[in-house]
């Protein structure tokens, strides 16, 4: 069927509601939304579904999440596992409770009983969830940071992270294989409760994932030490982390924790940001204005599902605030973390930090530097989920600590996601920890600088919107892939992986080995000097991103090095 078929199909059919209808005749003769709407579907990827909300098949709407989630049962029950049923988690986007109870109430016409939160929840308690309820999957309505016309459905499997291979691949294929919307079931609300397999779940989860937190705090006697003294700015983003983050502290005996009052309550619309991005410096212009009147030691932001964190924090020679990077802040927590594993046990012989790809090899000069192994993974965080299961599977491999550059890490192993709000309490317990040495943060990111060298890596995105745009994302990996570069700017390509392929090539010699990863459209070129490219579409927004790092001996040289090496690197790709 053309696009304008389907469009057709969509107005004349009865399974589609009036509303639906209202929308899509209110773009009668605009052929491009009406393109955008029905050229193809919203696709099923590895993470489930994300994209812009409203009416069509490329669009994120009760049709396309009923879809989704029939496929899902359908895997289930030929798994034969549906006597355990599916946690059901939202954020507080657009349409999230609507989503969440689609999907509930499909599951339940298919036999499988949903547990689901009465109320939003950040992502890695659902993760937490899963496992807790011993559920077979899990579902998470939320689009992370994104902007707010934008909603997604995360699926996670039995071990708490989002789904990996072969239940990926097979969960695609099944809704794939639904071609007729009408096809998905669902059931009334009522009948659903009545039959049990609608199952509201909220405080009893609460409390066993805060107990769980608390037993990742290292320190408790500098957090009572130094409570009163330290003091924290901390904005949720209109997101699910306000009741979470706060409890947490409040619980720990942290006493002055300052919530950004305007961004303090849940609200769809992000009315005071134009992204909820804790990447992005608007994120903060709030926070840092509270954090200079209270005079913080760190001031931080969750985005809206919860699951990553950015910090700014206090130098308190220059009185400046300082924005801290995913990759700097990971490697803070990673140094705290591990080397109090040291200083309270010891560091067990088969620790791991495990990082992905794109990551800073700052947390290799770590791993190096306390002798535990480092394990490059694909970018997601599911696949360092993956890695703790095959820890649990294989009864050998200690987890330390997990991160990835976008401002995602995961401390202990309740969660199988990126977790902000264990993150937030041990970044709090560490600047405790410091205080009591006299240093702030910004203090021991000098230490480790000095300490490893100091590395700085960024990333350039750029937004190719559109039926287009994604075309021209894959005519860039396409040349790239056809013209391995010799030379990025003054560094000279030491090798080039191509993890589609499965080679690494050595650009010298000409030898070629395998990666050793699953298949992913990633290019990466190692070049001198612990510096570093990597191409790659994004996995949830219409771009393509870029990502470098480069070593300096001082920050301004890293500085000056990176900023370099960025100009080049948009220059390879045409831009």
């Amino acid at each position: 069927m053309s696009y304008m078929e389907l469009y057709k199909e969509w107005l004349s059919n009865p399974y589609f509601d009036q509303q639906t209808k209202e929308e899509l005749k209110a773009i009668e003769g605009n052929e491009k939304e009406i393109e955008d709407r029905f050229y193809t579907e919203l696709e099923f990827g590895t993470a489930g579904l994300r994209g812009v909300i409203g009416a069509g098949v490329n669009r994120m709407n009760i049709y396309t999440v009923r879809r989704a989630t029939q496929g899902l049962a359908n895997y289930i029950l030929k798994q034969g596992k549906q006597s355990q049923g599916v946690a059901i988690a939202f954020d507080s986007r657009r349409m999230s409770p609507e989503f969440a109870d689609e999907a509930a109430l499909c599951l339940g016409a298919n036999g499988i009983k949903a547990y689901v939160f009465e109320s939003l929840r950040p992502t890695p308690e659902l993760s937490f969830a899963v496992r807790e309820l011993k559920c077979i999957a899990g579902i998470n309505i939320t689009a992370s940071h994104n902007p707010p016309e934008y909603n997604g459905y995360k699926v996670y499997w039995e071990d708490g992270a989002q789904i990996t291979p072969p239940h990926d691949g097979g969960i695609m294929a099944e809704v794939k294989a639904i071609t007729d919307f009408s096809a998905a079931k669902t059931m009334s609300k009522d009948d659903a409760v009545k039959a049990g397999l609608y199952e509201v779940i909220g405080a009893a989860i609460d409390d066993r994932y805060m107990a769980e937190l608390k037993k990742q705090v290292k320190n408790p006697d500098a957090i009572k030490e130094m409570q009163k003294d330290i003091k924290i700015v901390y904005t949720p983003l209109h997101g699910t982390g306000n009741i979470p983050a706060r409890r947490i502290l409040k619980e720990l005996g942290f006493e002055n924790v300052y919530v950004v009052p305007e961004q303090e309550l849940p609200d769809g619309e992000f009315p005071t940001v134009s992204y909820p991005n804790p990447e992005a410096a608007e994120a903060f212009e709030l926070a840092l204005k509270l954090a200079k009147e209270k005079d913080a030691d760190l001031v931080l932001a969750t985005d809206p599902d919860a699951d990553r964190l950015g910090v700014y924090v206090k130098d308190t020679k220059s009185g400046e605030y300082i924005t801290l990077t995913g990759n700097m802040s990971g490697c803070l927590l990673a140094e705290y973390e591990i080397s109090q594993v040291k200083e309270k046990s010891g560091i067990p012989e088969d620790g791991a930090l495990i990082k992905t790809i794109v990551t800073t090899n700052l947390a290799d000069a770590i791993a190096k530097y306390y002798g535990i192994k480092l394990i490059e993974v694909l970018t997601g965080f599911k696949y360092i989920g993956q890695q703790i299961l095959g820890f649990e599977n294989n009864k050998k491999g200690t987890y330390l600590f997990g991160f990835e550059e976008s401002y995602g890490c995961l401390i202990g192993t309740h969660a199988r996601d990126k977790d902000a709000i264990v993150a937030t309490m041990a970044l709090c317990e560490a600047a405790a920890y410091y205080k009591k040495q006299g240093k702030t943060l910004w203090d021991a990111m000098i230490d480790m600088y000095e300490r490893y060298g100091y590395y700085k890596d960024d990333v350039k995105s750029i937004t190719l919107k559109g039926k287009e745009g994604l075309q021209k994302i894959q005519d860039i990996l396409n040349n790239l892939r056809a013209n391995t570069p010799e030379m990025i700017g003054e560094y000279k390509v030491l090798s080039a992986r191509d993890y589609k392929a499965d080679t690494i090539k050595d650009m010298a010699t000409g030898e070629v080995t395998s990666t050793g990863l699953p298949s992913s459209n990633v290019l990466y070129y190692d070049l001198p000097d612990g510096a570093w490219v990597c191409v790659r579409p994004s996995g949830t927004e219409p771009k393509i991103k870029i990502y470098y790092g480069v070593k300096g001996t001082s920050l301004e040289d890293a500085a000056k090095k990176s900023a370099e090496l960025g100009e080049k690197v948009l220059a390879m790709i045409g831009q």
